[in-house]
């Protein structure tokens, strides 16, 4: 039996304003909106990954890392320095700024929509 990656799957108290947050700050593209006028899922492909975003206002709150479950979503770059620099001049603010792992690994974090915590990292 094979398995392959699929989706991530958020939940969001604005999906349409996450989703937004994604394609403004990582060059996510919209692929779908689900549910109408009345907005209930977005799907994304942020580099390939599909990103599916649902409406969820009833939800509890979110989680604050560390935490059990989906700890953060990596993305990688080749310029780490000049992505948080360009990120920083857009308003966005980071929890870790760049932190050299060890050699070979550079690492950033960020919180987007939710409480979703973003790692940034450069290889090589």
């Amino acid at each position: 039996m094979t398995f392959r990656f699929e989706h991530l799957h958020l939940r969001s108290l604005d999906a349409v304003k996450a989703g937004l947050f994604y394609v403004e700050t990582f060059g996510a593209r919209e692929v779908a909106r689900e549910g109408g006028e009345s907005v209930t899922r977005v799907v994304l492909d942020l580099g390939g990954l599909t990103l599916f975003i649902e409406q969820a206002p009833e939800a509890g709150p979110a989680a604050k890392p560390p935490n059990r479950g989906i700890e953060h979503i990596g993305l990688a770059v080749d310029d780490i320095e000049g992505a948080v620099a360009d990120l920083k001049k857009r308003g966005i603010g980071f929890v870790f700024d760049i932190t050299d792992v060890r050699p070979g690994l550079r690492t950033a974090f960020l919180d987007g929509p939710d409480g979703v915590r973003i790692e940034l990292l450069q290889r090589g």
